[in-house]
C-alpha cells in the first residue's frame, strides 16, 4: 500500500484522486482548510500551502506527494504568484525535506506560452520551481477541465440550455474529461518515467473550435445551441462587468479574456531532454492503470 500527499483534495480534481486512489487500495493523507467528514483511508491535514507545518505533517511518511491545489482565478498577479509560484515552493520544499519517493505535479497547458496571460506565467514559474529540486518528478499540464462538480464551465452549460453560447473570437480549444485527468495522476503517481511534461486531452484531432464544443455541450444538456463570437472589445467589457457583478468569484476576467482572444492554437512545444510530451490523449483504460505512460512516438494508451 502507497501513502500518497495531496494537495487540493477536497477540490474538482483532487476530490477525484482521492476516490480513485483509495479504490486502489492506496492510502491517502489530504490537505484541508477546513474540518472534514472522517473517511476510511483518509487523513485529512488542516492547513494551507502557506502554513509549513501542516505540508510538514502532509508528507511525513509519503511515497509520493501529489500537487493538485492551485490558484485558477486570482484578482491580480500578486494573487496568482503567491498561490501557484510561493505554494508550490512551499510543497517541494516540504517534500524534500521529507525526502519523498515521488512528486507529481499538476500544471496547466497555459503554461506552454507563458507571456499570453498571468496565470500562464504563475503556472510556468511553478514548473520551473519543481524542475530545479532535487525531487524525482512529473508534470501534467491539462487543457479546460470538465466533468461532474465542475464551476469553471458551468455558466456555458447553463448558456446551452438556454440554446445560445457566447463565445470568443475564432479559435480553438483541448479539453478533458476529470476522471482521466485523476487517472493520469495516479498513474504517474504509481510509476512512470522521471522529469517528464505530459498534455494529456481527449483525443480530438485538433482540438475543438469554440463553436463545435458550444454544439457539443448542447447535445450534453439535450438543447440545439447558436454559437455567437463576440469579438474582444465585447469580452473586455463583459469581463469588467462580471468583476463589478461577482467579484472575486468571477469567471470571466480579463486574463481569461487575453486567452481566449488568441485565434490560433498554442504551437507545438520546443523539445528539451526533460520536456518530452508523452500522453496526449489519456483514457480510463488498462495501460493507464497500470502506468502504461509512453512516448508520443508510441503511444498505445487508447480512446473509450
Amino acid at each position: 500500500m502507497t501513502i500518497l500527499a495531496i494537495t487540493g483534495g477536497t477540490g474538482f480534481v483532487g476530490s477525484r484522486l482521492i476516490d480513485l486512489a483509495l479504490a486502489a487500495g492506496h492510502e491517502v493523507r489530504a490537505l484541508t482548510r477546513r474540518p472534514q467528514p472522517a473517511r476510511a483511508g483518509v487523513m485529512w491535514i488542516e492547513g494551507a500551502l502557506d502554513t509549513p507545518a501542516a505540508l510538514d505533517r502532509l508528507v511525513t511518511e509519503a511515497d509520493t506527494v501529489i500537487h493538485v491545489a492551485g490558484v485558477v482565478n486570482a484578482p491580480d498577479r500578486a494573487g496568482f504568484a503567491a498561490g501557484n509560484i510561493a505554494g508550490t515552493q512551499a510543497v517541494v520544499d516540504a517534500a524534500e525535506r521529507a525526502d519523498a519517493r515521488r512528486f507529481v505535479h499538476v500544471s496547466s497547458l497555459a503554461a506552454r506560452e507563458p507571456g499570453l496571460s498571468i496565470y500562464g506565467w504563475s503556472k510556468d514559474e511553478a514548473e520551473r520551481v519543481v524542475a530545479k529540486s532535487s525531487l524525482d518528478w512529473a508534470m501534467v499540464r491539462p487543457p479546460a477541465i470538465y466533468g461532474p462538480g465542475d464551476m469553471e464551465m458551468r455558466d456555458l452549460f447553463r448558456m446551452a440550455r438556454m440554446g445560445i453560447a457566447l463565445l470568443p473570437p475564432a479559435g480553438r480549444v483541448s479539453v478533458i474529461e476529470v476522471g482521466d485527468v485523476a487517472a493520469l495522476l495516479l498513474a504517474l503517481a504509481e510509476a512512470g518515467p522521471s522529469h517528464e511534461i505530459y498534455e494529456p486531452d481527449d483525443g480530438q484531432p485538433g482540438g475543438w473550435s469554440y463553436a463545435e464544443l458550444a454544439r457539443a455541450v448542447g447535445v450534453a444538456v439535450g438543447h440545439k445551441v447558436l454559437p455567437v463570437a463576440l469579438p474582444k472589445a465585447i469580452l473586455s467589457l463583459a469581463a469588467h462587468v462580471d468583476q463589478i457583478f461577482r467579484g472575486k468569484a468571477a469567471k470571466l476576467t480579463a486574463d481569461r479574456v487575453a486567452i481566449s482572444a488568441i485565434r490560433t492554437g498554442l504551437p507545438p512545444p520546443p523539445s528539451a531532454p526533460t520536456r518530452r510530451f508523452g500522453c496526449r490523449r489519456c483514457r480510463r483504460t488498462r495501460a493507464c492503470r497500470n502506468g502504461g505512460m509512453v512516448s508520443r512516438e508510441r503511444l498505445v494508451i487508447g480512446v473509450l
